[in-house]
């Protein structure tokens, strides 16, 4: 139940410090950089949202704070899961046979501090063929010498590196943000080329293997920088992944580029060839020129990308940490916060109080379509617009959502979407509950336009349910936004389990299909499938969302900036 909570605002002002006015002649732009000078446009002035928790909030939020810590358990559990990547026996033949580095120790060398921010790493458990801990790849966004960058990488341990749809699949996701974030992108080559029982999900179709070559491609003439590492074998169709990159690096002795091995070329001819003779390092850095760095171990194949991602045309401003104010309440909190299901809901600012800079939310409309809370806020300093599910998505929340959201795009401020969708809409009864729907479906439909219209940058959180046409107009996944994920009590499902009873007749109907939607709208069933770029822990959301926002903005220091012709590549 949603409980009304009195708001207890107060206003806090604060001078911008170093604020410089107009009529300043530091206004001017510099004659020898010709850029302006950074300053301040506006006053930091912001309601405060003051929620604490209250007693009468005790029972909902103890029962949320149970489910939350049975569901981080069951986080927890398949994290350890995916670590052990393809298990212990394939780990040690990939380490003390085929003499390479483990894929997390590769990202360790090649990201500053070590460190990276993964996607989808629950992707490939729990389907049809099988589990494929990570999709077989890992895929994420790190920092290289200060510049955000794209990675995706292939865990040989995981069946060899070969590809399985998942796999496919997963590494389109993350070249989808590398192109909607303007990133760099790294490749780190070690596959084992497709898993062919399963090539007809991974060959013909047009958001299927090929694909990657395609946006490899418009990426370049998008002027989006990609570099590519060698660190295992390239076969057939993964052969192009380093040949299609601006700059490949390529480590002597592990790494091969050939469209068919030593056994093809055995069975076709009967010549016996060496791999490294037949598309190692060595002839492909001095013979073909199909690589452009020759590194004789690992180690120097990640100082040399580095190096080259350091001669990429950014100009990447100081970055400081000092001032970011903290919530006033904690983000631990959040557990509670998170709902067990849709009756399970408390007052959505209640979770913005512990999001937002110095719980500061300036509400638009806050007394016009109260099921649905609009306003801005800041993040790590970063201004947002928030859209928050607060109830049903009413005829009035989607005028008012549709307003803010055309707002926020004139004003080119990004969007967060916190998203908890009715579990199943009213049944139409009669003439006057058949006007009312009727109303909120125009309305809801001119705040789906909106959304997928609008320009600017968009990350949606789904907070809890995430069901039928209402999760379309909070920016869910078809509405492509740069980042959605979901916290571990979400439900992802056109009906919530035990609203299915309109969708049957018979009793035994009825407890088949809610069995089935208690599996299915399970977080971990749709991380499985990439409907998401992850699961987070609740109380990690505001070092997500800092960090997604970082990200989105580096694109406006690249000094490069996209032609209209076609770039010539390679020789």
């Amino acid at each position: 139940m949603y409980s009304c909570l009195s708001r207890g605002l107060r206003t806090k002002s604060r001078l911008c410090p170093g604020y410089v006015s107009s009529q300043s002649p530091l206004w001017n732009v510099d004659p020898f950089t010709h850029r302006r000078p950074e300053r301040c446009l506006h006053l930091r002035t912001s309601a405060v949202l003051d929620e604490a928790l209250q007693p009468i909030h005790n029972d909902v939020f103890e029962a949320n704070l149970r489910n939350s810590q049975a569901c981080q358990e069951r986080y927890i559990e398949y994290m350890e899961k995916v670590k052990k990547g393809g298990g212990e026996n394939a780990v040690k033949r990939h380490t003390q046979r085929n003499k390479k580095m483990l894929v997390t120790d590769r990202l360790r060398m090649l990201f500053d501090d070590g460190y990276y921010f993964e996607l989808s790493p629950f992707a490939g458990m729990g389907l049809p063929y099988g589990d494929i801990p990570s999709a077989g790849c890992l895929t994420g966004i790190g920092k290289i010498n200060g510049l955000w960058c794209v990675f995706i990488a292939n865990d040989a341990t995981v069946s060899g590196g070969t590809a399985y749809p998942i796999t496919v699949k997963k590494q389109l996701r993350a070249q989808d943000v590398a192109i909607q974030n303007r990133l760099p992108c790294v490749y780190l080559v070690d596959s084992g080329g497709a898993f062919l029982p399963l090539q007809s999900e991974i060959f013909p179709d047009k958001n299927q293997g090929g694909r990657t070559f395609y946006n490899e491609a418009i990426m370049s003439a998008m002027k989006i920088p990609q570099v590519s590492v060698v660190c295992g074998s390239c076969t057939a169709g993964g052969a192009y992944i380093p040949t299609m990159a601006e700059e490949t690096v390529m480590v002597h002795r592990i790494g091969t580029i050939f469209l068919g091995g030593p056994p093809l070329v055995k069975a076709a001819t009967g010549e016996e060839v060496s791999p490294e003779n037949l598309g190692g390092a060595t002839l492909h850095a001095e013979v073909s020129g199909c690589v452009d760095h020759f590194a004789s171990v690992e180690k120097e194949a990640y100082e040399t990308t580095r190096n080259i991602i350091s001669t990429l045309n950014f100009e990447l401003p100081e970055e400081d940490e000092a001032g970011v104010e903290e919530p006033l309440h904690s983000v631990e909190e959040l557990m509670g916060l998170a709902p067990r299901d849709y009756e399970h809901s408390l007052e959505v600012k209640l979770i913005l109080s512990r999001l937002t800079d110095g719980s500061k939310f300036q509400e638009f409309k806050a007394r016009y379509g109260t099921t649905l809370v609009t306003g801005f806020a800041r993040i790590s300093r970063h201004q947002v617009g928030i859209v928050a599910s607060n109830g049903a998505l009413t005829h009035n929340a989607s005028l008012k959502g549709s307003h803010f959201v055309q707002l926020c795009d004139q004003r080119d401020i990004p969007l967060i979407f916190l998203q908890n969708t009715v579990p199943m809409p009213e049944l139409t009864l009669s003439q006057t509950q058949a006007e009312t729907n009727a109303n909120r479906l125009k309305a809801q439909g001119s705040m789906m336009s909106a959304v997928a219209c609008a320009s600017v940058p968009k990350i949606t959180i789904v907070i809890g349910g995430c069901h039928g046409a209402e999760s379309y107009a909070m920016c869910g996944r078809s509405f492509d936004p740069n980042f959605l994920f979901l916290w571990p009590n979400a439900r992802v499902s056109l009906v919530a389990p035990g609203h299915s009873a309109a969708l049957a007749q018979e009793e035994e109907d009825v407890e088949k299909i809610n069995k089935r939607l208690e599996k299915e709208s399970s977080a971990f069933f749709s991380s499985g499938r990439l409907w998401d770029d992850g699961v987070i822990l609740p109380q990690d959301t505001r070092k997500v969302l800092s960090d997604c926002l970082k990200i989105i903005k580096q694109q406006e220091y690249q000094l490069s900036k996209e032609k209209i012709r076609t770039p010539l590549l390679r020789m």
